[in-house]
């Protein structure tokens, strides 16, 4: 079924999808006006040690979309992102994030700028790969060294009524040494990937990074799904979807359907714009997040000490009542434990 991208409202026309270009060695060709919409959910937690009952989270609505062709297969593009952070703490962050960069449709990797993805300038993309790659054949995501695992995998897709996609899986694993915010680690991950057979374009992914540092550690988890794209995906069989376009009858319920959503979507996003005003920069991938002009989120929580350092503990001071009777000849009080009355000079007892 075609869907259309939540931020940019094409015409009903546009529903109809056309055939996708494929390049001489097989793959497809991006086209100008080629957009996917994407939600993603980053968390941190399963701590032990110092990091034991902290835990973090971040999501992201996203779009990036392709915007020129130029004739040297260099493609132009834009990215828009909303963000959210918090942890456990109660601190809590929201900001945006938009910019252009360019990439190549030759080489699949970034050529001028990134999606503001820090430290993969020229990198291969995260979200476009050859579509032509057989079971087996590996390339390059980012830093991750990628294996295609299936060319006909299902995939969920909640936007789509009653049925999955078809997609292509991939997975990569990997590992590196983390020493930033968080400390020293030990990292490890495995990043598992689905794109869409037809285009190339990311449809998910999920990624699983564990870090340790001997009694010390923490998981972290960031999984993401488009929720609009202004292609069709491949409908999975036994899908109610349609794997080659709408009628102009569905295609007139789905823009309804998506204009109700994209004015919901407005007011949300105007409200929230009107109660956030701190702002962190946009999360990266495959490991180290990277945080920019805002405070950084917290480490581990610190060691509470209940005797400061330096000083002595708190000596315990008792404190002990005497009961007082009165003397039996002249009446005034005495200590109960003293033999004769102060006063009169009689014998307690």
């Amino acid at each position: 079924m075609s869907r259309v991208g939540l931020l940019v409202l094409l015409p009903v026309v546009l529903l109809l999808a056309a055939v996708p270009a494929a390049a001489p060695g097989g793959h497809y060709l991006p086209a100008a006006g080629d957009n996917f919409h994407y939600f993603e959910a980053w968390s941190l937690g399963a701590g032990e040690g110092n990091y034991s009952g902290y835990t973090e989270y971040s999501y992201v609505n996203g779009t990036v979309g392709v915007t020129a062709i130029a004739a040297n297969g260099t493609d132009a593009a834009n990215y828009s992102n909303t963000d959210t952070w918090g942890n456990v703490t109660g601190a809590f962050y929201a900001w945006a994030s938009s910019g252009t960069f360019t990439f190549s449709a030759a080489t699949f990797r970034y050529v001028d700028g990134t999606d503001n993805q820090t430290g993969y300038d020229g990198a291969p993309v995260w979200f476009y790969m050859n579509n032509s790659l057989p079971v087996g054949a590996t390339f390059t995501l980012l830093g991750t060294s990628c294996t295609v695992v299936s060319t006909d995998q299902p995939y969920s897709d909640p936007s789509i009524s009653g049925g999955n996609v078809l997609t292509i899986e991939t997975v990569g694993n990997g590992s590196f040494a983390r020493d930033d915010i968080y400390g020293a680690f030990d990292a490890t991950y495995t990043w598992t990937s689905f794109f869409d057979p037809a285009t190339g374009y990311i449809v998910g992914y999920s990624y699983i990074e564990h870090d340790v540092n001997g009694p010390n550690g923490f998981t972290i988890s960031d999984t993401l799904r488009v929720t609009a794209t202004t292609y069709p995906l491949t409908a999975a069989p036994g899908s109610s979807a349609s794997s080659g376009g709408s009628s102009l009858s569905e295609g007139l319920l789905v823009a309804l359907v998506v204009i109700v959503v994209v004015v919901i979507i407005v007011i949300v996003a105007i409200l929230a714009a009107r109660s956030r005003r701190t702002r962190l920069p946009q999360h990266s991938y495959g490991g180290a997040p990277a945080f920019g002009p805002a405070p950084p989120p917290m480490g581990a929580p610190p060691s509470v000490h209940l005797t400061p350092s330096g000083e002595p503990a708190v000596q315990q001071i008792v404190i002990r009542e005497t009961v007082k009777v009165p003397c039996r000849y002249c009446g005034t009080l005495i200590d109960s434990t003293a033999t004769v009355c102060p006063n009169c000079g009689a014998p307690r007892t």
